[in-house]
């Protein structure tokens, strides 16, 4: 609550300062000044919220698999479901299984080319995840995509992963947050 109350003071004083540098007459140059203000407000706002929840959600450790790889289980809005955590792919990506288990649907005629893999073109249906969780961890408007076909396991990928700080492997560990 004192960072907060701290926060809001020194925004008041920084638009109080870039409010004074502004002409009185020139009322747009006001408005693009109160503007920016806002904006650089917003921005810091959200770095620190995220920052906050990081923080506040702790560490996760994920173990490496006898195959190398690290595997989570993870909920997309409020399904649980396998994942192999890829932060070599820019999103999460979905099986058609997982994906109407979540409670996603999509049309055939959706379905479309959304990415190249080492085999050639990956087809799928970008989507929106509303909340995806992975211990504490929670992000909410995911970037996603549903691959109908072809995917064996669904994939925690960077629009999910980029939400967490830091993400780095020890040893046989992957450590979440922390």
């Amino acid at each position: 609550m004192r960072e907060a109350l701290l926060f809001a003071a020194a925004v008041s004083c920084f638009v109080g300062v870039a409010w004074r540098g502004v002409s009185q007459g020139d009322e747009t140059q006001e408005a693009e000044a109160l503007a920016r203000a806002e904006a650089q407000a917003l921005v810091a706002g959200e770095q620190r919220d995220k920052a906050f929840a990081t923080w506040s959600a702790g560490e996760t450790v994920l173990p490496r698999s006898a195959d190398g790889h690290f595997y989570a289980d993870v909920a997309v809005n409020g399904t649980s479901a396998n994942f192999l955590v890829d932060t070599g792919a820019s999103m999460v990506a979905l099986t058609g299984a997982d994906a109407r288990a979540a409670g996603l649907h999509w049309d055939d005629a959706d379905v479309r080319e959304v990415a190249r893999g080492a085999s050639g073109p990956v087809y799928g249906v970008p989507i929106m995840l509303d909340r995806v969780v992975l211990d504490q961890h929670e992000a909410t408007n995911v970037s996603g995509v549903i691959v109908p076909e072809g995917l064996g396991i669904s994939l925690l990928g960077q629009s999910y992963l980029q939400t967490i700080s830091p993400v780095r492997i020890e040893s046989e560990e992957m450590i979440l947050g922390g």
